[in-house]
C-alpha cells in the first residue's frame, strides 16, 4: 500500500464511520473503483482504533464518569442503582453479540462478506429499513392531528433487553455495507429512542468492539500482513477527521432527517448492482482474495 492510497483511506474511512453509510464498504469501494488491493478487513479493524480514539476524546467526560461509577458500583452496593454505573454493564452485555459473532464468522468477513454484490444489497436493505425507523422517530416527534406526540425514550429507560437488541443489531455492521451506525441507529428508533439516545448509545457501545477488533488484528501486522507505515498514518488521518465528523453528526441528528443518508445509500446499491451486471465491475475489484 502506498501512503497516497493510505491517506486516501484514512479520509475515507474518518468520513464514513460515524455517517449511517457504512466504513467498510467504502473503504473496500474505494480500493474497487481505484483499481486498488482491498485494504482488507485487518487495514479496516486497525483505522476503527482511530475514528474510536476520536469518540473517546469526543465522549471523554461521559466515558469517564460511566467507568467511574461502574467500577464504584463493584464495591459500594447503593452505586448499583446509579444510572451511569447501569450504563456500564449495559455497554459490556451490548458488546457481547458482536463479539460472539465475530470469532464465529471471521472467516466468511475477511473472505465472501467483501463480494460487492453483497455489499450492495446491504447497502440499499439497510437504506430502506434506516428511512422506515427515521420516518416512525419523525412522525413521533411531530405528532399528527389527531393525536398527541409519542414520548420518545431517552437512554434512562435503556435496560438488559434494550441493550442485547441494540447489541445484534451493531453485530450485522460484520457485514460490509450493513454500517455500524446506521444499524444500531435503526434498531434504536425502531424501539422508540430518540435520535440523539440510539446515536449515543451507538458510539458508546462501538468503544469496547472496535478496540477490541483493531487489538486481535494487529498481530497481522506483525505477521506482515499490513504495512506498518501507511496503516499508522492512516489511523491518525482517521481520528482527525473522524473527530470533526462526530461534533458534525451530534449537531446534524437534532434538527435534521436521515433521509440524505437513506438516498445515498440506495443510489450507490444501484450503481454498484449496475456496474458489476454489465461487467464493468468485478464482484471481487481489488480483492486480495481474488
Amino acid at each position: 500500500m502506498s501512503w497516497f492510497e493510505s491517506l486516501i483511506l484514512g479520509l475515507v474511512q474518518g468520513l464514513t464511520e460515524f455517517l449511517p453509510i457504512s466504513s467498510s464498504a467504502h473503504l473496500r469501494l474505494t480500493a474497487a473503483f481505484a483499481g486498488w488491493q482491498d485494504p482488507g478487513a485487518a487495514f479496516t479493524a486497525i483505522t476503527q482504533i482511530g475514528t474510536e480514539a476520536a469518540v473517546l476524546i469526543y465522549f471523554r467526560k461521559d466515558i469517564a464518569r460511566i467507568t467511574s461509577a461502574w467500577f464504584r458500583s463493584l464495591t459500594d452496593k447503593a452505586m448499583r442503582s446509579d444510572h451511569d454505573a447501569k450504563m456500564g454493564w449495559l455497554v459490556i452485555v451490548g458488546s457481547i453479540p458482536i463479539g460472539v459473532l465475530g470469532l464465529a464468522f471471521k472467516d466468511h468477513i475477511e473472505g465472501p462478506f467483501r463480494d460487492l454484490r453483497l455489499i450492495a444489497t446491504t447497502l440499499i436493505v439497510m437504506g430502506i429499513i434506516l428511512g422506515i425507523a427515521d420516518r416512525l422517530a419523525a412522525r413521533d416527534e411531530a405528532g399528527g392531528k389527531h393525536r398527541a406526540v409519542k414520548e420518545r425514550k431517552s437512554l434512562k429507560e435503556l435496560g438488559v433487553r434494550d441493550g442485547l437488541i441494540f447489541g445484534f443489531c451493531q453485530a450485522l455492521a460484520l457485514i460490509p455495507g450493513v454500517s455500524r451506525s446506521g444499524a444500531t441507529i435503526s434498531g434504536g428508533l425502531l424501539m422508540g429512542y430518540t435520535r440523539e439516545a440510539a446515536a449515543r448509545y451507538s458510539f458508546l457501545l462501538a468503544v469496547p468492539a472496535v478496540l477490541a477488533s483493531g487489538a486481535f488484528e494487529l498481530r497481522k501486522a506483525g505477521e506482515g500482513h499490513v504495512s506498518w507505515g501507511p496503516t499508522i498514518f492512516a489511523t491518525i488521518v482517521a481520528f482527525v477527521v473522524g473527530y470533526a465528523v462526530i461534533a458534525w453528526f451530534m449537531k446534524f441528528i437534532t434538527t435534521k432527517s436521515f433521509m440524505p443518508f437513506v438516498i445515498y445509500r440506495i443510489l450507490l446499491g444501484i450503481v454498484i448492482f449496475f456496474l458489476v451486471g454489465t461487467d464493468t465491475l468485478s464482484p471481487h475489484a481489488g480483492d486480495s482474495g481474488g
